[in-house]
């Protein structure tokens, strides 16, 4: 047989839990005698203020399904259970592996990370090879001409739209890896002792796959019009598949691209790319708003505003139906989570960061840049945002998305026999009315926690007030 360039080699998986259209995967299969494809389980991250336990969840069952597609090919996932980067280094040593592949990660925390191993590889003369997998064009590919990185969404869109986009690259047929190296057992969620009330769909690469095929039957054509209608399902459900990668955006691209409804589901996976690549050129945005003068607001909210938030319990019907939906299913139709985070910001005048960690904390597919950057839109502090003073209605944006209350009563059955007209402001209807139907205000279902046109005029003076300050601390 003929030896290749390396003899043994590590891929370290992450983010990029598939076999199909892994470019790290490929090359150590083109390149070494034996492939050891890695992970490390870092149990520090549940830790995290920001770990989310649906992630955790799927991201086990994503192992398992990773493992099993290996095994067909004639490998397996060896697992080794520790802090990152020092478990990885020590496996590649006790391994001797003269070469490490790995598909890059963006945060600043796992920037950190592969840079330590990086170096600690190359003083032991080991190869180190990074690949930009885990989004369509890296975060230093999409330039302007004048300043670099883009700020603005629409202008980084017409670029990203112009770049080419390469083909996916199948998954390998066969994988050589040694048989005598010893791993730890993928560990079950209940092994872990980790359990969630939340119900969501878990499955790896294959449901992924699976997942998109199905969209791009069914869904793709309407998604122009129906991204927006939370009561239909109209939208891919692949965020948390590719926050873990258990597909590709190449992929997804290939599959999509030219069909009808491509464009406007595509703009979806550039602003993807778009806010990866605000938080690695601006780290800022990880703690704060990405407008530093917006750092200055006095958020005057308090906790019991919160807390009603948090529990689906404000009076506003598709804020609670949308809160609810998290609460039960780790997941939020995005129309909604704009919704509910300018409810936060702009009605209940709460920080922003409040709500990004409890999104963090509930969301199956939470991604720290989409987020992050999700957010800082809602709240008019993020790059290319909202205006501060664009402020969403509440009544008028149930009204405008979810005109039959098919939405909010799946999640409210409170208002179930609500007539249409009255399902996003119930408190209208008169108390005979809300006997006969069944849902009392403020006793069956809360009456407004705020009022929204005294809100948003506090909320003005709130951002207004900050700017000035800014303004002044600058002359």
């Amino acid at each position: 047989m003929q030896h290749r360039k390396y003899k043994r080699a590590v891929v370290w998986f992450r983010t990029d839990l598939r076999i199909a259209d892994n470019s790290a995967l490929a090359a150590a299969v083109e390149t070494a005698d034996e492939v050891i494809p890695l992970f490390v389980l870092d149990r520090s991250i549940l830790d995290r203020a920001d770990t989310g336990l649906a992630r955790v969840i799927f991201m086990l069952d994503a192992l398992k399904h990773l493992d099993a597609n290996l095994r067909s090919r004639g490998s397996r996932l060896f697992l080794r259970q520790g802090v990152a980067p020092d478990e990885a280094i020590r496996a590649v040593r006790e391994l001797e592996a003269d070469a490490v592949f790995f598909n890059r990660d963006y945060e600043a925390y796992a920037r950190t990370r592969d840079d330590s191993f990086t170096r600690e590889m190359k003083n032991h003369g080991v190869t180190v090879t990074a690949f930009d997998d885990y989004v369509l064009h890296d975060p230093g590919e999409v330039l302007t001409q004048a300043v670099g990185f883009y700020t603005v969404f629409t202008p980084y869109k017409r670029s990203w739209f112009e770049r080419p986009v390469s083909q996916p690259v199948s998954a390998p047929t066969r994988i050589h890896s040694p048989n005598d190296i010893l791993s730890a057992d993928i560990p079950t969620a209940k092994d872990m002792g980790l359990s969630t009330l939340q119900h969501f769909e878990c499955g790896g690469e294959n449901a992924a796959s699976a997942l998109l095929s199905q969209f791009v039957a069914q869904s793709l054509q309407d998604y122009p019009e129906q991204r927006d209608v939370p009561g239909v399902a109209g939208t891919s459900h692949l965020s948390k598949h590719l926050h873990f990668g258990t597909i590709s955006p190449r992929t997804i691209f290939s599959a999509v691209n030219g069909k009808s409804g491509s464009d406007v589901f595509l703009n979806e996976i550039a602003w993807r790319d778009f806010y990866v690549q605000v938080m690695y050129n601006f780290p800022h945005v990880e703690v704060g708003s990405f407008k530093r003068d917006l750092n200055n607001i006095e958020w005057t909210g308090g906790d019991s505003w919160f807390d009603a938030w948090v529990a689906g319990q404000t009076g506003y019907p598709i804020v609670d139906a949308a809160m609810r939906q998290l609460r039960d299913e780790a997941w939020m139709h995005n129309r909604c989570r704009m919704i509910v985070a300018s409810f936060l910001t702009k009605d209940l005048l709460i920080d922003w960061r409040r709500g990004e960690l409890y999104f963090m904390q509930m969301l199956v597919d939470g991604d720290k840049a989409a987020n992050n950057g999700g957010w800082q839109w809602s709240a008019g502090t993020g790059t290319d945002a909202q205006p501060y003073f664009r402020i969403f209605n509440p009544v008028s944006q149930g009204e405008k998305f979810d005109p039959r209350g098919e939405y909010v009563r799946k999640y409210i059955p409170e208002l179930a026999k609500v007539p249409d007209k009255y399902v996003h402001k119930p408190w209208l209807l008169s108390p005979t009315e809300q006997a006969y139907v069944g849902c009392r205000i403020g006793i069956d279902y809360p009456a407004p926690i705020v009022d929204h046109a005294v809100q948003r005029t506090a909320a003005l003076a709130l951002y207004k007030r900050a700017a000035s300050i800014s303004h002044q601390n600058t002359v």
